[in-house]
């Protein structure tokens, strides 16, 4: 008998048609009913999960018999139970390495996007209020040869900074938990703590991943230590930033203006952000391109099929 295959969300068709080739496939779907329902009735009997997106825990996840693994289309597992599934003996796997340099470019986007208005310049261009030659309130500011701050020197902060270092000759420095001087001595980047980080950077970029220690990480206090020119980028998680102190520093212009895309909320339909001109506001789209997409998904079966062939997959993140 075929061993059984949930796909809990949306898939590429190639990657769902080599799945139903080998498994007997289930797919929850919103439009069949509740889908915690759908869940705990299919996952009684399967032995694999394939998805992204979903919160899944012991709630959900509570009849499953023989379950080995959940593979994770992403590269953040915050929507899952990690503890739980240790306990339960449920492999979660994910996605890195494959979409470092797409979410790298998409946030150097919003870092440049934010320094020279882009977004505010293209609808107020498109609206006819170009009558005349642009004037200061029209005015960004330059990138190139600033002081580029990273939270968070991992993989993609890395990516990051050798844009900034290379293409735009920006002096980088960073703040980590530990120094990462493998990553940090090709671009001359300096560690600082986090203080001295807010309060010298031109622009800021936060790349970290969401634990209790970085949940918050970026509030009030923060925001109250950047210089009043400077640009913060969020592409790590919206949880690790206060939204409302992030708010109340762009409204009274405590900073220059910000480029998110992450947000406490998702998928954010309402918000005082949306009001604001000196913000750039993207419904999380760091890995969104078919290339990188692709690429995840490939890893993810990958990681499906090993298991469910009783071996190890290469990237398991509670071994």
């Amino acid at each position: 008998m075929k061993k059984k295959v949930v796909v809990f969300s949306q898939i590429d068709p190639k990657i769902l048609s080599q799945l139903e080739s080998k498994y007997q496939v289930a797919q929850i779907n919103p439009k069949q009913g509740d889908i915690n329902e759908q869940l705990l009735r299919e996952i009684a009997d399967a032995d694999g999960m394939i998805g992204a997106g979903r919160r899944l825990n012991q709630d959900n996840l509570k009849t499953a018999k023989k379950l080995k693994i959940i593979s994770s289309v992403s590269v953040g597992y915050d929507n899952y139970d990690v503890e739980y599934l240790k306990q339960q003996g449920i492999w979660l796997t994910n996605t890195p390495h494959v979409l470092t340099e797409t979410t790298a470019d998409l946030a150097f986007t919003l870092l440049m996007s934010a320094a020279r208005k882009v977004t505010h310049l293209d609808s107020w261009t498109k609206h006819g209020h170009w009558t005349r030659t642009a004037g200061v309130a029209q005015f960004g500011q330059d990138v190139y040869g600033k002081t580029l701050g990273i939270i968070g020197l991992g993989h993609i902060g890395a990516a990051i900074a050798r844009r900034g270092f290379y293409g735009f000759n920006m002096n980088i420095q960073y703040h980590n938990r530990k120094p990462c001087i493998e990553r940090a001595e090709p671009l001359k980047a300096k560690y600082c703590d986090l203080d001295t980080l807010l309060s010298t950077s031109d622009f800021i970029v936060i790349a970290v991943d969401l634990n209790e220690q970085s949940k918050a990480l970026i509030g009030q206090a923060q925001f109250e230590k950047m210089q009043k020119h400077a640009v913060f980028v969020n592409i790590a998680r919206g949880s690790v930033v206060d939204e409302s102190a992030l708010i109340e520093a762009l409204e009274n212009h405590k900073i220059f203006a910000a480029g998110l895309d992450v947000y406490q909320k998702e998928p954010l339909q309402e918000s005082r952000l949306f009001q604001l001109e000196n913000v750039v506001t993207l419904p999380h789209v760091g890995s969104a391109t078919a290339e990188t997409r692709m690429k995840m998904a490939n890893l993810a079966y990958d990681n499906l099929v090993k298991a469910l062939d009783g071996d190890e997959p290469q990237y398991i993140v509670n071994k």
